[in-house]
């Protein structure tokens, strides 16, 4: 039997991408810890989704006049 292992790749998927982490911490006892990624793309798509939803909100509010 052959054994597999979920490894990461060696290097990004994107090697554009950009990557972020970040630690808060309140007080002894909260603490939290985020990571973030996105690429170039992630973000071109992103400004396409919102302008998309303003549009159509522009044209319901318009309508609704």
């Amino acid at each position: 039997m052959s054994e597999t292992r979920d490894t990461p790749p060696a290097t990004p998927y994107h090697p554009e991408e950009m990557k972020a982490t970040w630690d808060l911490k309140v007080g002894k006892s909260i603490s939290l810890q985020g990571t973030a990624r996105w690429t170039p793309a992630g973000v071109v798509t992103a400004g396409i989704a919102t302008s998309a939803i303003l549009l159509a909100f522009a044209a319901v509010m318009r309508a609704r006049r």
